[in-house]
This record gives C-alpha cells, sequence and structure tokens, in this order.
C-alpha cells in the first residue's frame, strides 16, 4: 500500500527563508509541502530553488509583502481553478490542487485571517474579516457534503482546544482562542466531516502547539505556544494514518518563522 508524507508550515516570506527549507526537507522527507504567508507575487516566486529540493510540480498564489500560499511536490498534481474567491478580496488565501496518486486526492492549503488584536467583529475589521472567511469556508464545505480523500492544512490562526494553547483561562479573550473563535472553527470541520489528524495521534488533554511567540526572551522556557496550524483528513483517509511530527527543533533554526512546521503521513 503506497503511502504521502504532506508537510505544511507558515514560511513568513519564501524567499527569505528559503535555505531553511533544505533542513525542512531533510527532516520530514515530504512528498508535498504547503506554504502559508510566503509574502511573494508569482512573479518572483523562487521556482528555481524549490525545483532544485527535488519539488517538480509548484502552484503559488501570491501578492507583495503579506499572505499569500503555494503548494511544493513531487508529484504531478492538476491546479483546481473553480475554488471560490474568499469573502471576493482576491488575497491569496488559499489554493488547492488534485494530486495525481492511486484513486485521486484533493488537497487544499489555508492561511486564515489573523483577525487583529481585539475580539469584537463591530469595531475590528479585521476580526469581521476572520470571521467571515471562515464562514464563508464552512458554507462551501457543507454544500460538498463531506470530504472524500481529501487532506485540508494550513495556518487556521485559531487554536480550538482548551490543550491548544498554553493557558486557556488566560486566552479566553485573546484573538485566536475566543469562544466565537473556536465554535467557527468546529463548525467548519464538522461542515466537512474533517477528521482532525494531529489530535489522531495526540489527543487531549496533552497540550500541543505549532507556534510561539516572538515577543518571548525565551520562546522555549517559557512554552507560551498555541496550536495555530492544523492537519484535516477526510473520514475514509482516517485509518490510514500512520504518523505525524511537529517539527519543533524549527522554531530555533536562525532567522525563522514563529510557526514550526507540521508533517503526516498517511497510506491511500
Amino acid at each position: 500500500m503506497s503511502t504521502i508524507r504532506i508537510a505544511t508550515w507558515n514560511i513568513n516570506s519564501v524567499r527569505l527563508r528559503l535555505p531553511l527549507l533544505t533542513g525542512l526537507v531533510e527532516a520530514l522527507r515530504p512528498d508535498v509541502l504547503c506554504l502559508q504567508e510566503t509574502k511573494c507575487p508569482d512573479e518572483l516566486f523562487p521556482h528555481e530553488g524549490l525545483s532544485a529540493l527535488g519539488f517538480e510540480h509548484r502552484a503559488a498564489r501570491g501578492m507583495k509583502g503579506y499572505n499569500g500560499v503555494a503548494i511544493l511536490s513531487r508529484i504531478p498534481f492538476r491546479l483546481r481553478g473553480d475554488d471560490p474567491d474568499w469573502c471576493s478580496r482576491g488575497d491569496c488565501r488559499h489554493i488547492g490542487v488534485d494530486l495525481d496518486v492511486p484513486g485521486g486526492l484533493e488537497l487544499h492549503d489555508f492561511y486564515v485571517p489573523a483577525g487583529g488584536d481585539i475580539p469584537d467583529r463591530n469595531i475590528n475589521p479585521k476580526f469581521a474579516h476572520k470571521l467571515d472567511f471562515v464562514a464563508e469556508a464552512t458554507a462551501w464545505n457543507a454544500s460538498r457534503g463531506p470530504a472524500r480523500r481529501a487532506v485540508m492544512v494550513g495556518d487556521l490562526n485559531i487554536a480550538p482546544l482548551e490543550c491548544d494553547v498554553w493557558s486557556h483561562k488566560q486566552l479566553l479573550d485573546v484573538v485566536s482562542h475566543t469562544p466565537v473563535e473556536v465554535a467557527a472553527l468546529n463548525g467548519w470541520r464538522q461542515a466537512g466531516q474533517w477528521h482532525d489528524a494531529m489530535r489522531h495521534f495526540v489527543p487531549p488533554p496533552e497540550k500541543l502547539y505549532t507556534w510561539w511567540s516572538y515577543r518571548a526572551r525565551d520562546w522555549e522556557a517559557s512554552n507560551r505556544g498555541r496550536r495555530l496550524d492544523h492537519i484535516w483528513v477526510s473520514q475514509d483517509l482516517a485509518g490510514g494514518l500512520r504518523e505525524m511530527q511537529v517539527h519543533k527543533p524549527a522554531r530555533s533554526w536562525a532567522q525563522t518563522s514563529d510557526h514550526v512546521p507540521v508533517m503526516i503521513e498517511v497510506s491511500l
């Protein structure tokens, strides 16, 4: 039975951190790598450097300075052209492909809006945009029915479980862990009947983080993390999950992202 390794990373500038991808590839050996916050317009995307890492198949949707998503693959794929333009903004927060594997595999890479600092949609347009984005994605998933032969990854900018943050009590009013965001993300997952692949391997109440703030003087010692990055698989793939890694050493790389890569291996 064949398996596939799919990794996701909010790289926080693909051109700035291109050299770090060598270490990621050596550590995780992904067949497919999904990136968020590439911060790179399509015409400047570093195709040559990524081809040198063995990713001959690439799709990017980016813009100057912020946002941006990309899928890098050793496996041929077809770019999905009929997926929505979320909130009609054209702000490069989603890219989807159909991977050329036996039985086919649909793969979606999302970068959900961060939402600003104030968790009130009436006075914070960024928070309103975040909630509207997730609501649209939820409705889209609901209209398509339960996911089949599909994987969804990305920086979803919401930590849904109490054990996905360093302090549930202290972060209840902090954007990324507020009850309204948690309910929205859970609604999205339920709309597609997605299976949480990370918690498949690390069930609650064990703590699990993928992000540590740049503001921390010693991020590892304080360990005030959040699980903002996610991998969901359709129910028909859940039984084939073989491995999951949160590559925490990446947080200590020089000039690294404040997120770390996550990888799953699943039988097809």
